[in-house]
């Protein structure tokens, strides 16, 4: 599985070079928010190097990808989810059955909050999308938080390598785990300082 998902990374990263690099990134980035195991933030990062005037464009292109393939991860997750979760926890890499489980109980306590930090750091959105289908977690709820963590992780993206150019890549690519957890622990944190201090 290891060397598929490598032979995967490779190809994504292709797709820089190609005159159809951005209609490659939308389609990534819907693919990712429900089955595709690689995130698009691999070309995007690519392609913002490359051109950095169109790292907006770009990082507006994947949220809009992001988003309209989150849609059709609920939409698997509500109305045709008995007939593939095989299929998921088959081919799906870290779509399992023990984690798919647990997850129930955070959407019924946390809903925006889940899908806010599923969108914006490294777990697996695909798995939060089908879910929240699944637990027919409010649309408008999933559409929202989906907009607003995935816009904030694809643009923090684009201007962090627009402005910083491969130094930027580097070490976006060495840390991104940590980064997205830290500044999402931050984020969260405001907000309760904000609601029980204010």
């Amino acid at each position: 599985m290891t060397a598929l998902v490598r032979r995967l990374y490779d190809w994504v990263l292709s797709w820089a070079d190609s005159p159809y690099a951005t209609v490659a990134l939308f389609f990534l980035a819907l693919a990712e928010s429900s089955f595709f195991p690689i995130p698009p933030d691999v070309l995007l990062l690519a392609l913002c190097l490359s051109l950095p005037a169109m790292a907006p464009r770009y990082a507006l292109i994947c949220t809009l990808g992001s988003v309209l393939g989150g849609m059709l991860g609920y939409l698997i997750g509500f109305s045709f989810w008995e007939s593939t979760s095989q299929l998921f926890f088959t081919w799906v890499p870290g779509f399992t059955p023990e984690l798919f489980a647990r997850i129930q109980h955070l959407f019924q306590q946390y809903d925006f909050w889940f899908v806010f930090t599923a969108g914006f750091t490294p777990i697996p959105y695909k798995i939060i999308t089908v879910g929240a289908g699944v637990f027919n977690l409010q649309f408008i709820i999933f559409v929202v938080a989906s907009c607003i963590s995935r816009g904030l992780r694809f643009f923090l993206i684009a201007w962090l390598v627009s402005r910083y150019g491969a130094a930027a890549r580097s070490f976006i690519d060495e840390n991104f785990n940590r980064l997205t957890i830290a500044f999402t622990v931050l984020l969260v944190g405001g907000f309760v300082v904000v609601r029980y201090v204010f």
